[in-house]
């Protein structure tokens, strides 16, 4: 029986129990009330799943009966394909995930219209510490890797904070984290995919081998194939990291030290910086390392700890600190509290009473908040809720901070810096040297006022393309088809869709994350 099939049956009654009460009238309690909907119904059944998941993964991987299934899984994704093409390719294909399993908050309307394929392929196949890879199907998720890789004295040179981000989210979409000033994106710690094309065949793809392919496939969004598994770069672990906090109060200052502490030559394994108003932020550095100092331990993934936004911000008042957190936890650091997402749902979250009481189920699983939020609330975030990471160039911060306070007002606001790469694809530097950038996450309910979700969404889409920045592609893109092209370069692209066949198989990147496309 499938991991799907299981996880349904452990959840579908209490899932089926949600939407009765949805149907029947409860939605006032679910839009003014919705904390006590989320930690009465939907921190529990986090909590079933998540230990399912666990103990699931945690078996398949130590009996080690996923490289023999994946093999089966494959060839059935094949037939399906096969099938498709021979009943006359009537519809383009996608993956009949449900779209409320995404991270992304929208539900394409894409997956009711298109034909959709079965891949249920969620395992860890194997850790190769002689080649340094590890081979994953790909909707293995962050926690996983981190559960089963850290044990072993390995992890991957960029894990992405949230544990639900799967691999194949983040190679057809995007992935970052605080060494990727280091190693780049999560797309360029890869060193090969395997794809279902669209005649069925199955290929395997690296810079030596299928290059053009290998290059295309990141951002692609499953529109030059099907991923069935990535093999990525693995390098040793250590205990603890070390992270010293650096508080800043003017963007001077924040500009400054955030950029130093980026192009240092040595040392700093993790850059990134929390922005709390427009002249305030605490720029983080990082080192992993295997010797602590016991009295400045700190385990900040326990549930009863505070937020770990809330807990740099106090670095604001008391000046520089340092300490060390464990490995796995600093990598989830921002799990709990989905970055800070959870305070606009369960407002009193951070206090210390009900991190006690309700801290061990949190978070929900945004699955299932996604599920549950019924169309009075989709509306709601719709109108009045950003999400979104932009990628500017490091040597436009200023003016991106300028533009970011300007349109939206909203922070905490998270910098991430990243090393872009000149190699092809869809997303490089407008030169032909390697250029460094940073992400600029937005992520709440702007307080600027005036704020139009579509209008201003717009004018910073617009910046950003004039800057010759990206937009990550899970969140909601207002552009015309043509500045989406003006923003990434399609030329690879546009030629392999030609060349394998793809433009009947399946819909262009744009089709399946442009606005009309996501709702």
């Amino acid at each position: 029986m499938s991991y799907e099939l299981w996880a349904t049956l452990c959840v579908a009654p209490i899932i089926s129990l949600l939407l009765w009460i949805r149907v029947k009238g409860l939605e006032y309690t679910i839009v003014h009330q919705r904390w006590i909907f989320v930690c009465l119904f939907l921190l529990p059944l986090s909590v079933v799943y998540d230990a399912f998941s666990f103990v699931r993964n945690w078996i398949v991987f130590r009996m080690n009966t996923a490289p023999l299934k994946h093999d089966e899984r494959v060839k059935d994704i094949q037939r399906q394909v096969r099938q498709w093409k021979a009943d006359g390719a009537k519809r383009p294909m996608c993956t009949a995930r449900p779209g409320w399993q995404t991270v992304s908050l929208r539900v394409g309307k894409y997956k009711k219209t298109h034909h959709k394929i079965n891949i249920n392929l969620v395992d860890i196949l194997e850790v190769d510490t002689k080649r340094r890879v590890v081979r994953v199907e790909p909707l293995v998720n962050m926690g996983q890797v981190t559960a089963m890789l850290n044990p072993m004295g390995w992890t991957l040179p960029v894990l992405p904070e949230l544990d639900v981000l799967t691999v194949g989210g983040m190679v057809m979409g995007v992935g970052i984290e605080t060494s990727s000033h280091k190693f780049g994106l999560f797309q360029h710690t890869c060193v090969a995919y395997e794809l279902v094309m669209a005649d069925g065949s199955l290929v395997r793809c690296t810079k030596d081998e299928n290059p053009d392919l290998f290059y295309a496939v990141p951002w692609s969004y499953g529109t030059l194939g099907l991923l069935v598994a990535a093999e990525i770069q693995i390098v040793p672990a250590k205990k603890y990291v070390k992270v010293e906090y650096k508080p800043a109060h003017s963007m001077d200052e924040v500009i400054k030290v955030f950029s130093e502490e980026i192009t240092k030559k040595s040392g700093n394994e993790f850059v990134e910086a929390l922005m709390y108003n427009k002249e305030e932020a605490v720029v983080m550095t990082a080192n992993i390392t295997d010797n602590a100092e016991e009295s400045k331990v700190n385990s900040i993934g326990n549930f009863w700890k505070p937020w770990f936004f809330k807990h740099v911000q106090s670095y604001l008042r008391t000046g520089p600190g340092v300490e060390y957190i464990p490995l796995r936890q600093y990598y989830h650091r921002h799990t709990r509290s989905i970055f800070w997402e959870l305070q606009d749902i369960v407002p009193f979250g951070n206090n210390l009473l009900f991190r006690y009481l309700f801290g061990w189920m949190v978070p929900p699983k945004i699955s299932l908040l996604k599920l549950t939020q019924g169309e009075t609330v989709r509306k709601l975030y719709e109108q009045n809720h950003v999400v979104q990471d932009m990628l500017v160039p490091l040597g436009k911060l200023r003016e991106s901070l300028n533009c970011f306070d300007k349109e939206l007002d909203l922070y905490p606001l998270w910098l991430c810096p990243f090393l872009l790469p000149s190699v092809p694809g869809l997303v490089h530097p407008k030169g032909n040297k390697d250029e460094m950038y940073v992400d600029l996450g937005a992520y709440g309910t702007p307080k600027r006022k005036g704020f139009h979700f579509v209008e201003t969404t717009r004018r910073v889409e617009e910046y950003v393309r004039s800057v010759h920045g990206f937009q990550m592609l899970y969140a909601d893109s207002h552009m015309t088809r043509e500045e989406f092209r003006q923003m990434f370069d399609h030329t690879l692209y546009d030629n392999l869709r030609d060349k394998l066949g793809c433009k009947k198989a399946f819909p262009e990147i744009y089709d399946k994350i442009s606005k009309a496309a996501r709702i």
